[in-house]
């Protein structure tokens, strides 16, 4: 029985480190695999879980893009790199308003919309305005083409659309960041750089409020799983971020938003014409 659990961990994982990075909503992928899936642990294990599982996929980012992110260095002499700290300042600026509303409504949010239907209705709704921004910018040359040049306006701005990924299930937190960046004016190589970076404080954040409210009173299994789980999610998400920066040189967002759309009419389907 605990082998099956530790084989459903890892499955999670693969999904974690694959959806947290692609615009397709990685929470809504764990809460519709867990319909099927079924995690056979506690719903106070299972709700941590699914929050936590993404510090693997966020330590991705931290390997990855290391020089990019740390602002401090001691070659040649101890410095430190003024345009990392505007960055994180700027990125700072994006987490407050998702923040806010985390701590205040967190349980409130959990109760109306982590569910299957909220999950099924972003994926399309999100999925379609992926596609009408594609279309709107297309031929449009982008005002931001590094992140220097994104401003604490833009970064605030961003932040909001991230506001509504921390509401609703299923819209995908680097998909609605993506999706503001690309609204403003960001290339698509910046917007999703800058989502990866966002995701850090804002993934630490919620982790460390999950485990908090779960006690950090974990059993010898629970901690396995929970592990197993962050570092296939880790692993995964290495490969998940490079085919996206790859794939974003050459090609638009549309084809995710195709996949929402798809995936979401047919879970809807299920939902009231199977289960």
């Amino acid at each position: 029985m605990e082998f099956i659990e530790i084989i459903k961990a890892i499955i999670l994982g693969v999904i974690e480190g694959i959806t947290e990075w692609l615009p397709i909503s990685s929470t809504g992928h764990m809460i519709l695999v867990d319909q099927f899936l079924q995690l056979g642990m506690s719903p106070e294990f299972k709700e941590m879980f699914f929050v936590v599982i993404q510090l693997g996929a966020i330590m991705a980012v931290v390997v990855l893009y290391w020089k990019k992110i740390f602002p401090f260095s001691l070659k040649g002499g101890a410095f430190v790199q003024k345009d990392i700290i505007i960055m994180w300042v700027k990125i700072v600026l994006a987490c407050i308003p998702a923040a806010i509303v985390g701590l205040k409504w967190d349980d409130q949010i959990n109760a109306l919309f982590y569910n299957f239907q909220t999950v099924a209705i972003a994926l399309i709704v999100f999925g379609i305005f992926f596609i009408l921004v594609e279309n709107y910018n297309k031929g449009r040359r982008p005002v931001v083409k590094n992140m220097n040049q994104l401003t604490y306006k833009m970064a605030l701005i961003i932040g909001l659309f991230q506001l509504i990924a921390a509401v609703f299930p299923g819209t995908s937190r680097s998909g609605a960041t993506i999706l503001g960046a690309l609204l403003i004016g960001v290339s698509r190589e910046v917007s999703a750089e800058f989502t990866f970076f966002l995701a850090i404080p804002v993934m630490f954040g919620a982790s460390l409020l999950k485990l908090i409210k779960f006690g950090i009173a974990f059993t010898g299994f629970e901690l396995t799983v929970l592990i197993v789980g962050m570092v296939v999610a880790f692993i995964v998400s290495v490969w998940a971020i490079k085919f996206l920066v790859g794939y974003i040189k050459k090609h638009d967002f549309k084809v995710f938003g195709w996949y929402r759309i798809i995936l979401g009419s047919i879970l809807l389907v299920y939902y009231f014409f199977i289960m």
